[in-house]
Parts: structure tokens; C-alpha cells; sequence
């Protein structure tokens, strides 16, 4: 490699890592001391100022630098951003936590650069010489769970496929990004399964570390997301994985329908109609929050404005569907004088396209 030419590019996905920004990229100098390398923060709007530490150190260290996302989160678009910014032949991945041992990344680049066929070279917690480090029992059981149910889509027999540390090179990057998904964490789980053909990889072993500075990110919700990727590589070209996450949640306030509309037209005799238009407002705004917080948790509304705005918009762009809903409801019951519960079940599918349809559009589409 000619000396001046830019080498690697080490992408790290950050949100609330201030503490950690001057740390990591001292500790990459160290790492790759005589490399050509540069930093590329991609920071989704931390409050904690993350993206501001990084321009600070940036003014000092032209090897930094900082894509702040507005607008937009999660780990793996943020990486595929990341990945696409950069002239660098070969791109690294690391967390912004310090978790990821930083030292490995030479032996990365340099197995990349002597072998032209390698692709991909993964930082693997479960290869021979690697550790998950103080993982208590539950957390160990949790991720050979989830390493199992990769085995379903990858192409690959990996050690370690939920890993986030690894080197690729750019070039193919840029020519997947067209069919990645972008869901959830698991970038690298992401990559493996959209190539056409097996990448070749290769494995290097780490000692995963414990964060010493900021909070974790793993909740239910990124569990969560790690199973919506994965049925989007299964079964999303035949049912697209928002709509099966909507549906989903509209099953869910299908119940809460039922169950407020049992409650009020059985139970307090109330006309069913009246029923009928209570128990759709209850469920669409048990809709809305939870879509909110999962089916576009990219996108999703935060604030009490925000919130009563986009709840407000929600209602306004599925009118139509509550309409329908209401309508054909009353229509079957009145006329059929048929089960109310079938009559209620008709209003809900007939709403249903057109809530989905309508809410992806002008809710949470326009932000």
C-alpha cells in the first residue's frame, strides 16, 4: 500500500458515547500506528453530545470525523452510512463502548491486504482464543439461542455471526447496499445473508470487554429486532416485514377492540354503534403508541408534542379506514342481525390496508 494513500476506514455507530469518543480514537492510534486509517463517527442526534465531542476532536485529528443523523437511528443503517462514506479500500466496524477489542484490527487489515480472495474478516467471541468475558450464564445461553436461529439464513458456518466487530472490504460493500435491510443491530448478520454468493471469511479471536463508560443498548426491543431481521430474510419478500410488524400490532388491538366492545355493548348494554366507535378509538390509539415504539422505531415520535401531533395526524389519515371500520360493522349487525364479534372483525380488516397504507405515508412518513 502506498504510504499516503488511505488504508481503513473504522466505521463506529454511536448514540450517548461522549465519554468514550477521546478514549477510542487514542486507543486506534495505538492500534494502528503506521496504517493510514480514519474515523468515521455516525452519531444518531445523541442529547448527550456525542456528535459535538467528536467535531472538537475532529478540529485537532483530521483522521476524525462525524456523520450526525437527524432523524434517523439504529445501528445497522448507521453502519451502512458509515460504510458508504468513505474512499478507504477496506472498512472496519467497532461499537463506540470500548467493548471491542481495537488492537485486533491490524491483523485484520493486514489478512485482507495478503489475500485478494478474503472478504471479510470477523471478531469472534466463540472461536478458539476467544471469550465473551464477564457474560454472566444468562446472557451466554441467550446469545447461542440467537447464534442457532442465524444458522437458519446465513451462508456461512460462523462462530460468532451476531458479531459487530469486523473488517470488509468497501467494494462490496457498496454493491450490496441495494439489498440490505437495515433492521436492528446485527449489521454483520445482515451483510452475510444479502450477498448472492458465500463470502469468504475468516475469524479472529477477542476478549469482549466490560463498558466502563455510558449505558448498554441491549433491551428487549433490540432482541426484538434481531428476530424481525431475521424473518425478514426468511419469509420478507412475500410479506414485507413492516407490514407483518403492523398487522401484528393490529391483531393486538383487534383484542383490545373486542375487549371494549364486549365491555360496553354485553356487559352495560350500551347501542352498538356508540360501542363500536369507543372501541375503535381505544384500540387505534393503542395502535399508534405501539407502532410508534416498534414498527417505526427508526422514525419514531418522542416528545409530548411530537406525540400528540403524530397521534392527532394518526387519527386524522385512518379516518377512512375508521369509517369503514364503523360502517360495515353496523351494516352487518343491523342487517344480518348476525354475531356481533364477526361484525366487529369485518370493520377491523376492512381498515386495516387502509390505516397501514395511509399512517406509513403521512404519520410517521413525513418526519
Amino acid at each position: 500500500m502506498t504510504p499516503d494513500l488511505l488504508e481503513l476506514a473504522v466505521v463506529i455507530p454511536t448514540f450517548n458515547e461522549r465519554g468514550n469518543v477521546a478514549t477510542l480514537v487514542a486507543r486506534l492510534d495505538a492500534a494502528l500506528a503506521g496504517r493510514n486509517w480514519e474515523a468515521i463517527f455516525v452519531d444518531d442526534d445523541s442529547p448527550d453530545g456525542t456528535a459535538q465531542a467528536v467535531r472538537e476532536l475532529a478540529r485537532l485529528d483530521k483522521r476524525v470525523r462525524v456523520i450526525q443523523r437527524i432523524g434517523r437511528r439504529g445501528l445497522s443503517t448507521a453502519c451502512i452510512e458509515g460504510m458508504c462514506a468513505t474512499a478507504a479500500p477496506f472498512v472496519a466496524v467497532i461499537d463506540g463502548d470500548m467493548q471491542h477489542d481495537e488492537t485486533k484490527l491490524a491483523e485484520m487489515l493486514d489478512a485482507l491486504e495478503a489475500d485478494d480472495t478474503l472478504e471479510v474478516v470477523i471478531g469472534s467471541r466463540f472461536c478458539e482464543g476467544g471469550c465473551t468475558g464477564e457474560w454472566d450464564s444468562d446472557r451466554v445461553a441467550k446469545s447461542a439461542f440467537a447464534t442457532r436461529l442465524s444458522r437458519r439464513v446465513l451462508k456461512a458456518d460462523l462462530t460468532d455471526p451476531m458479531s459487530g466487530f469486523f473488517m470488509i472490504r468497501t467494494g462490496i460493500v457498496r454493491q450490496m447496499v441495494p439489498t440490505l435491510s437495515g433492521i436492528g443491530f446485527k449489521i454483520l448478520l445482515d451483510i452475510m445473508t444479502a450477498s448472492p454468493q458465500p463470502l469468504k471469511f475468516a475469524e479472529v479471536p477477542y476478549v469482549f470487554r466490560t463498558r466502563t463508560e455510558g449505558e448498554s443498548k441491549l433491551d428487549h426491543v433490540v432482541a426484538m429486532e434481531y428476530l424481525i431481521a431475521l424473518y425478514d430474510r426468511m419469509f420478507g419478500k412475500v410479506v414485507p416485514v413492516r407490514f407483518a410488524m403492523f398487522s401484528g400490532i393490529g391483531a393486538l388491538g383487534a383484542g383490545i377492540h373486542f375487549l371494549i366492545l364486549g365491555v360496553l355493548f354485553r356487559m352495560m348494554a350500551l347501542p352498538f354503534v356508540a360501542a363500536t366507535i369507543v372501541a375503535t378509538v381505544v384500540a387505534m390509539t393503542f395502535n399508534f403508541f405501539l407502532n410508534n415504539a416498534l414498527t417505526y422505531r427508526g422514525q419514531r415520535l418522542k416528545g409530548a408534542k411530537a406525540l400528540w401531533a403524530g397521534w392527532v395526524s394518526f387519527c386524522i389519515v385512518c379516518s377512512v379506514g375508521a369509517a369503514a371500520n364503523v360502517g360495515v360493522a353496523a351494516f352487518l349487525h343491523n342487517v344480518q342481525h348476525g354475531d356481533w364479534r364477526l361484525s366487529a372483525l369485518a370493520g377491523i380488516m376492512v381498515a386495516a390496508v387502509w390505516n397501514f397504507a395511509l399512517s406509513s405515508r403521512f404519520t410517521w412518513g413525513r418526519y
